[in-house]
């Protein structure tokens, strides 16, 4: 179990004597019958970690109790869960009495999860809307992932998509749980518009392109996803808006909504994301020879300290008014510095082009290539 887990559960102590009468019986079955909401391979992974003792000794999963044996056990479980509303501003970009729009910024997670239970926009949300006092949430005592509570819709109220926790940009979120379900269904037909902007490591084959891959989870890392066979499938549209010898600008449409999908699309591709640690964009790129280029390259990173991935635009119909709104953040300072620092160094080491962008990242063909797995 990781430590973000551990400092989160609370300890209980239990004591048991066996009773006259029991016939033997394996260890593991006993405490399991015997202990509230804890499962057969949860016992044996306590006895096996030394959190079990029978008449102060250690045992083996396998042992038979026996009359008058003393059995003591440490269980780690979830404390209770509650959503704290927080005076955390908000940059909100639109908002009326259905839903708002608002601007999150980089650092700050979507949700409550593992190791930050509060400081996200949840919680700032529910103070903005006006509630005081925390609100439990109810989950299943035998549910012992916390992962798995953390991915439910009870620690996401009003949440219509979420960003990553280093993802910056725009949000939408519901008022009320009516109007989240028909925004949510919005989602699920692709009928919002999230338009993203990302600064990746060298140049993608085409100007203007679709990734087609599909998406699970990876087989080498349990926190990070992959393009894998059998995985779910998965569309990213991109177009060029500004490229250098080292990096690409560019603007990413989501067609599906896969958890990572452009972090883990571009890194497919062999453009991962500028400043990605989960997928190799905090590495400086290989065969970058050119020293001012390779100075220019280790100074992007130092300025982002994240992925340089934003939410730029989102767009959708209004369920309540029947209006289209269309909603732009702009590129957050950190992003800023990248591009300046980018564009600097072109214009001491290239001749001037001027101030229009070159034809080929303007124009994209009439039919854009597909990259397609498999």
């Amino acid at each position: 179990m990781r430590r973000a887990e551990l400092e989160q559960r609370v300890e209980h102590l239990y004591q048991f004597q066996v009773p006259s009468g029991q016939r033997p019986e394996r260890l593991d079955v006993w405490l399991s019958r015997h202990l509230p909401h804890v499962s057969r391979t949860k016992v044996q992974e306590a006895i096996r970690a030394g959190d079990v003792t029978v008449n102060g000794q250690l045992p083996k999963p396998s042992q038979k109790v026996h009359p008058g044996d003393i059995i003591c056990c440490r269980v780690l479980r979830l404390p209770p869960l509650e959503l704290v509303p927080e005076p955390i501003p908000l940059d909100i970009v639109y908002e009326d009495e259905y839903l708002l729009v608002l601007n999150k910024p980089a650092g700050m997670p979507t949700h409550p999860g593992i190791g930050h239970r509060q400081g996200t926009v949840v919680n700032a949300v529910l103070y903005h809307l006006g509630v005081r006092h925390p609100i439990a949430v109810e989950f299943d005592p035998e549910q012992e992932e916390e992962a798995a509570i953390f991915a439910s819709d009870a620690v996401r109220p009003g949440i219509v998509h979420r960003l990553d926790k280093d993802t910056s940009g725009l949000l939408l979120v519901a008022k009320d749980s009516a109007l989240h379900a028909r925004l949510a269904e919005q989602l699920a037909r692709r009928q919002i518009q999230r338009e993203y902007r990302a600064i990746v490591w060298g140049h993608p084959p085409e100007v203007h392109g679709f990734i087609e891959a599909p998406i699970g989870r990876s087989p080498r890392n349990r926190k990070a996803f992959a393009v894998v066979s059998g995985g779910k499938p998965s569309r990213t549209e991109y177009t060029v808006l500004e490229s250098f010898p080292i990096a690409t600008v560019l603007a990413l449409r989501l067609h599906t909504g896969r958890t990572h999908q452009i972090r883990v699309h571009c890194q497919w591709l062999g453009n991962p994301v500028m400043g990605d640690p989960l997928y190799g964009g905090d590495r400086l790129p290989p065969n970058l020879t050119e020293p001012r280029w390779r100075q220019c390259a280790q100074q992007c990173l130092e300025l982002l300290q994240r992925q340089a991935l934003h939410a730029y635009r989102l767009s959708f119909f209004h369920p309540v008014t029947r209006h289209w709104i269309e909603c732009e953040a702009p590129l957050p300072a950190d992003m800023e510095a990248v591009l300046s620092r980018l564009r600097t160094t072109a214009q001491e080491l290239e001749p001037p082009r001027g101030e229009a962008a070159p034809q080929s990242a303007r124009r994209a063909p009439a039919s854009a290539p597909v990259a397609r797995f498999g």
